[in-house]
């Protein structure tokens, strides 16, 4: 039969579409073979010769019908690896269905536009001979975090579930993802595929070969195509014969390898219980002089903080919408619809809203209405954050530049055009200069009156170890950051300098302050400890240390301070709060599966905190 093919565009503007998905009845496939090709990682002439090899090899192969590509296609997710990647994949001539990873989203300087664009789409829906093929993006997009279904794929995974007009049909499902903890929101996925007669998982990720049983789902994860110490690289050529998926290994234009793996093409008959965890109402319970006040479900991821004046509370989202919200009731008081989804956290002054768009502009908006005063347009996408001192707006972007602009009237006041690739991060503005880093192994200091270069530090081999998602923080004549080389640093202000450079503490890009900049915080990756040190010492001299058993913890988002107590974001959806003169937990309370980005304390006692599936919670405390 015809095979019926959807895809959904997932480019800077989202379109839901309802799905009406007419496939035939039964659950027995018919038998075919596709490949299964993975963690391409184009970057590098290796790279590109080995998925050239493997695209060669498929289309010698006349048995193979079609061939699925799960995630991390490219290295760093710039928009040159997307194009060389997409050069050498279009050379196939089989169908192709293509998702991102993590590579693909989490280094990404279009803020994950540009994958859709070149591709096509971030997600799939397909039938051939008798099963339904779902792929779906995963994240967290721009973060570094455990895996996440970002909300959006939620909810095209859901109207292809609920719009399948024969609910036995049999379905794969593709996430570059295991369905385990190594994605936050896997038991939300796992229990809308049960509801359906689920027969796989297919994934990549981990590089390797191997089957899993994820709650009764089998689960396959293909090697990657890179050849690593070997000769050549490789994948994996996927067969359904006799009601069976069989999984064998391809060395292109040399052999296939026997069978590593099968599982049944069958009625599956789950039980539809919820598989979420206690976890929450376990931690929450422990904990219980925590009141919500209000919260909401955003209908897209949310990547970033929040900025309040008044009533007022504004926060963006991947929709590309900048919210404002009643900070007393969580009512919506406006939105502003931009042309690419945002990751930056807005800033205001003197009821203006400044939030930068990854299509490329600044918005300035009257915090009132929402109604827009003044754009400013740059060359490429931007996910940094703005800050606002003295009336004058810094910001960096994409496209290798770093600006001051006129809060007043959205006019250039001056420009530094030397940024080795992009920025992420919010900078911090401390005594004559503007410091922050870039995701080309550099941190910079520039002159905050004319954009001059005052210093630069280049000390990281790889650019994944920038500091580039950290926010900084400065006192007593040093900067702080946190890097993913696990490092903590105090660098001379003036000069550049390490003044110490120290790995003996675990960390990630989670950084914050004291109110009276006394200490520095952050929190353990590994011991999930929280950590302050002295910003006065010429050495990294620890003041005291929480137990606040964190776990396993790589979340990049600031560590905040108010009155006595230190509220602590986790990579899980926990809130921690430590007090700050016993150095103790005093309450934990988890909102959420995904990562905190911003906890912002406001009116004594209460809280807002946004997460990255899109939920904002107001708590009292």
């Amino acid at each position: 039969m015809q095979a019926h093919f959807f895809k959904m565009r997932m480019t800077g503007r989202f379109a839901f579409v309802i799905l009406f998905i007419l496939f035939t009845s039964g659950t027995h496939a018919q038998t075919f073979s596709f490949a299964h090709v993975s963690d391409t990682h184009i970057s590098n002439k290796t790279s590109c010769e080995d998925l050239q090899r493997i695209v060669v090899d498929i289309n010698s192969l006349p048995e193979i019908d079609f061939v699925l590509l799960t995630g991390d296609i490219t290295e760093f997710g710039s928009d040159k690896e997307l194009l060389e990647a997409k050069e050498i994949i279009d050379k196939l001539e089989k169908p192709w269905y293509i998702i991102p990873g993590n590579h693909d989203s989490k280094w990404s300087e279009s803020g994950c536009n540009s994958f859709g664009r070149i591709f096509g789409s971030e997600s799939f829906c397909f039938e051939h001979k008798g099963i339904l093929f779902i792929g779906t993006a995963s994240g967290p997009n721009m973060r570094m975090g455990p895996g996440l279904v970002p909300r959006e794929q939620i909810v095209f995974l859901d109207s292809v579930i609920t719009n399948m007009k024969d609910k036995e049909q049999a379905i794969i499902f593709v996430n570059h993802y295991p369905l385990d903890e190594s994605l936050s929101n896997s038991s939300l996925v796992r229990n809308k595929l049960k509801t359906r007669n689920i027969q796989a998982t297919l994934l990549g990720h981990g590089h390797a070969n191997k089957f899993y049983n994820f709650d009764g789902i089998p689960g396959i994860m293909g090697r990657s195509s890179l050849r690593a110490k070997k000769e050549i690289g490789g994948y994996n050529i996927a067969s359904v014969e006799n009601d069976t998926l069989y999984y064998r290994e391809r060395i292109p234009g040399k052999q296939t390898l026997p069978v590593w793996c099968k599982t049944a093409i069958s009625k599956k008959n789950f039980a539809q219980t919820p598989l979420l965890s206690n976890t929450k109402d376990s931690i929450n319970n422990n904990y219980r002089n925590i009141t919500i006040c209000w919260e909401l479900q955003d209908k897209s991821d949310i990547g970033s903080g929040f900025a309040i004046s008044d009533d007022y509370v504004v926060y963006s989202n991947t929709l590309g919408e900048i919210v404002a919200l009643s900070a007393t009731t969580g009512k919506s008081m406006w939105k502003y619809k931009t042309g690419g989804k945002i990751f930056s956290t807005p800033a205001i002054r003197k009821n203006k809203v400044i939030c930068p768009s990854s299509d490329g502009n600044i918005y300035c908006l009257n915090l009132k209405n929402g109604n827009i005063l003044w754009t400013f347009k740059t060359q490429k996408s931007i996910v940094a954050s703005p800050v606002i001192d003295n009336n004058i707006i810094y910001i960096g972007a994409s496209d290798g530049i770093f600006r001051a602009i006129n809060l007043n009237t959205g006019k250039l006041i001056w420009h530094f055009d030397k940024i080795k690739n992009f920025i992420e991060t919010k900078p911090v503005i401390y005594k004559k200069a503007v410091y922050f880093g870039s995701w080309g192994n550099t941190f910079y200091a520039l002159n905050k009156n004319n954009g001059k270069l005052l210093w630069k530090r280049e000390k990281y081999i790889n650019r994944m170890l920038s500091p580039a998602a950290v926010w900084p923080v400065a006192a007593y004549g040093k900067i702080f950051i946190a890097s993913p080389d696990r490092h903590m640093s105090a660098i001379n202000a003036k000069t550049g300098e390490d003044i110490w450079d120290s790995g003996a503490f675990s960390c990630r890009e989670s950084i914050g302050i004291s109110n009276d900049a006394k200490f520095v915080y952050i929190k353990n990756m590994f011991e999930g400890n929280i950590d302050a040190f002295y910003t006065r010492a010429d050495k990294q001299e620890l003041a005291w240390e929480c137990p606040a058993e964190l776990g396993y913890e790589i979340s990049p988002s600031p560590i905040t301070e108010f009155g006595n107590l230190i509220f602590v974001p986790t990579s899980s959806g926990i809130i921690c709060a430590i007090d700050k003169t016993t150095h103790a937990v005093v309450w934990k309370h988890k909102v959420s599966d995904a990562l905190i980005n911003h906890i912002l304390p406001f009116n004594n006692n209460q809280i807002l905190v946004s997460s990255f599936d899109g939920k904002i919670t107001c708590l009292k405390y």
